[in-house]
């Protein structure tokens, strides 16, 4: 069936108290999707974020960010007072998420809120740590021990901690419990505001896209409680790191340094680490699009301690395998391939095989860099079973990318959507419309793109550090006459929900 939706971050959202969350205006986002006539709303992953504020590398793959819980539901329950609020009020400088000011503030006010909340019985919350125990426990545990170690990597902390003799941990559960039950109370109130705005999404129409990481970060819950699962040294360090080879973009690779999976260990212990990850996802999300899919056909494997991605060398990854695991253990998941970069005849087989659409991005198909991939990205080259943006996160906006093309490149692309005027707004448009007519099941559009914004409001410029991740959309910018209009090319090309 054809259907469309629009890519726009949890963060991104309007509203008071310096980023986006689980408010009034996450719900008022619903109803503009509705009025728009999209199916979908993706987002971004939803886990706590750490160093360069990356929702790709966060403390957990299983947990929530806490900086998504809406303070006024929280004065709602009597658990802040109004005054309290005032603490988290950014005086009016809320177009870019300031991550410094919100780590410093909004976790001295969440505090405040969970005093009040453990003077009073909750009886949900005991069904909740039981059903969340297998990746909870850990979790709470490793974020009260980097607040004691003063935000210090886990690497850092003492070798009984951080090699987990059962002692040693016993001890830090008893001596850390409030914070312990501080960061369970955290995700505990994540889990209600994201259900009840799920619930609401469902009811509506509208389904969430989800997005998930393949990789954990090294400085991790995931990494320190499960060393055994990665390819680590005799210190519990990774032995090699995750990254992408060079190519027309990056001379030296991109080194990521995420640690890697041990394939081996996964297969032998039945997949479970990863069946209880997806079990997760599918608590979070309706859809689910996977980070760089490629990984499971093959992965890039760099020796740790390499400066650059230059070195590394391509390894078997677990392939079809994973997925019929999963599927034999949870039932069919809508899964979206995330298939960009270098893929092989390999690649695509796996792709082909799991039956989960991939995807497409159409500035991808104008790029002068990279000739062989050209013509996949050229919408008359799509099939039905895919997935089309114009751009991703980690892409440029549509009108930042015409300023950066070259001259030949932006003849081109005018030539091919048939557009040969002035306005930069139009061609956006009509890059949409080319996009929106397309034989692709589901078409995605960043909502920067249908405001026709310039690289000001860019998510991420990957492999760079600064401004990423902190655009915000205002209030005054999603209007009824912005829905129309997405609602008008939405019924044109048969895509109307």
């Amino acid at each position: 069936m054809r259907a469309s939706g629009i890519l726009m971050p949890v963060f991104s959202l309007p509203g008071n108290y310096g980023i986006g969350c689980f408010s009034e205006e996450a719900y008022r986002f619903v109803d503009f999707l509705v009025k728009a006539g999209q199916k979908y709303w993706q987002i971004l992953p939803l886990g706590p974020t750490g160093y360069g504020d990356s929702p790709y590398q966060s403390f957990s793959v299983f947990a929530g960010n806490p900086y998504f819980i809406d303070p006024e539901a929280l004065r709602k329950k009597g658990l802040l007072e109004e005054e309290e609020l005032r603490e988290l009020d950014t005086e009016g400088k809320d177009s870019r998420v300031d991550y410094g000011w919100i780590y410093e503030h909004r976790l001295a006010v969440l505090k405040k809120a969970f005093v009040r909340w453990k003077t009073a019985e909750d009886p949900d919350f005991s069904g909740f740590l039981q059903k969340t125990s297998c990746w909870l426990e850990d979790y709470a545990l490793f974020m009260a021990e980097k607040d004691a170690h003063g935000g210090k990597a886990f690497c850092e902390w003492e070798d009984d901690i951080r090699f987990r003799n059962p002692e040693a941990l016993e001890r830090e559960k008893k001596t850390r419990k409030e914070e312990i039950l501080f960061y369970e109370f955290l995700q505990y109130e994540f889990m209600r505001e994201w259900e009840a705005l799920k619930n609401y999404a469902n009811a509506h129409g509208i389904q969430i896209i989800g997005d998930i990481p393949i990789y954990v970060a090294p400085d991790s819950a995931d990494f320190w409680a499960n060393p055994s699962l990665f390819q680590t040294d005799e210190k519990n360090l990774p032995s090699a790191v995750a990254g992408v080879p060079p190519d027309g973009f990056s001379a030296d690779g991109q080194l990521w340094g995420n640690p890697l999976y041990d394939w081996e260990e996964h297969r032998r212990t039945g997949y479970s680490w990863w069946v209880m990850r997806m079990r997760r996802c599918v608590e979070f999300y309706d859809v689910v699009r996977i980070d760089h899919f490629r990984g499971f056909d093959e992965y890039y494997s760099v020796k740790a301690g390499e400066k650059t991605a230059a070195g590394g060398v391509w390894k078997k990854g677990p392939g079809l395998e994973l997925f019929q695991t999963l599927r034999k253990e949870i039932g069919h998941v809508s899964i979206i391939a995330e298939d960009l970069g270098y893929i092989t005849d390999s690649v695509r087989k796996l792709v082909k095989d799991t039956g989960y659409p991939n995807m497409r991005v159409f500035e991808f198909g104008f790029d002068s860099r990279d000739s062989s991939g050209r013509w996949t990205y050229l919408p008359f080259n799509y099939i039905s079973n895919c997935v089309v943006y114009t751009g991703t996160h980690d892409n440029e906006t549509l009108a930042g990318w015409m300023d950066n093309i070259m001259p030949t490149e932006m003849q081109e692309l005018m030539d091919y959507v048939g557009y040969f005027g002035d306005s930069k707004e139009e061609l956006v448009d009509q890059i949409i419309r080319v996009v929106e007519g397309s034989v692709a099941d589901l078409c995605m559009i960043p909502l920067q793109d249908w405001l026709h914004l310039d690289n000001t409001a860019r998510i991420n410029h990957p492999s760079t550090t600064g401004k990423n991740w902190t655009w915000r959309v205002s209030g005054e910018q999603i209007t009824d006459e912005l829905a129309d209009k997405i609602r008008r090319m939405t019924n044109i090309y048969g895509r109307k929900s």
